[in-house]
């Protein structure tokens, strides 16, 4: 039986398991990648933000939006004070020091947010400086969901259900689902809140690690990753945060 996969370890899980598991982490290599997919630049993708522990853990991703601001999920700050996150932009290989490395002032959370197959996982990351790089526009326009439209999903998360993260910011690109398809993939599922995005036979998908990046279409901000059913499996795709449901709400806090 499929397990639900949040795709991020809870919170206090992460500081007890960060000793253990900081070695592993370390181990993807070039070859690995982001599920059915490869590496990008991060010049060609400037808004794409990994979240760390104090300690260094990537746990999750985010988008820069404003300079000074990151959106992420909900379920990967909800469990956090300011002071135990730290935002890494501009730095594609995560062993590499290009880049900047930034605290966080300030986190909100959606209100209504209490689990991810409920919808409202939407967080707004305030950052104690403003970044160099290019952020990515809010979708506002409800016809960049249409299904079949290519997508683009980014982060430095697993590379395999039960493998190491990834070293490097992998991409790959994902057809949108109907919200019918969708509906009828997951019981949970909510057009109003939520999108979904994969290939019909799996074998391409965020996982563990990516949950809180970017769900890309057209040079906007169409989804946040959030949820699924194991990571890349036929006929569950992934599951993100309708940002466009969320846009006018997410503005008010950048």
């Amino acid at each position: 039986m499929s397990r639900l996969t949040r795709r991020i370890l809870g919170g206090l899980a992460i500081f007890a398991v960060v000793a253990a598991i900081l070695g592993q982490f370390f181990k993807a290599d070039a070859s690995e990648q982001i599920v059915g997919g490869g590496r990008v630049s991060i010049a060609d993708h400037p808004y794409a933000v990994y979240l760390v522990t104090p300690e260094g853990f990537q746990f999750c991703g985010g988008t820069l939006v404003a300079p000074d601001r990151v959106v992420t999920a909900a379920h990967c700050a909800v469990a956090f004070d300011p002071a135990d996150v730290r935002v890494v932009a501009g730095r594609e290989d995560k062993q590499g020091g290009a880049g900047v490395i930034t605290a966080v002032t300030g986190i909100w959370v959606h209100p209504d947010y209490v689990d991810v197959t409920r919808g409202d996982d939407v967080a707004v990351l305030r950052l104690a400086d403003r970044l160099p790089y290019r952020p990515l526009p809010l979708a506002g326009d409800r016809t960049l969901y249409t299904a079949g439209t290519d997508a683009t999903i980014l982060g430095w998360g697993r590379t395999t259900p039960s493998g190491g993260s990834s070293r490097y910011l992998l991409g790959a690109q994902v057809p949108l689902v109907s919200d019918l398809e969708c509906a009828g993939d997951y019981d949970s599922f909510y057009a109003s809140a939520m999108v979904c995005a994969g290939l019909p036979q799996g074998g391409v998908d965020t996982c563990q690690g990516d949950s809180g990046g970017p769900l890309v279409v057209d040079g906007r901000l169409v989804g946040i990753a959030s949820w699924g059913e194991g990571c890349a499996e036929a006929g569950k795709p992934g599951v993100y945060t309708r940002v466009a449901a969320y846009a006018d709400l997410i503005a008010a806090h950048v």
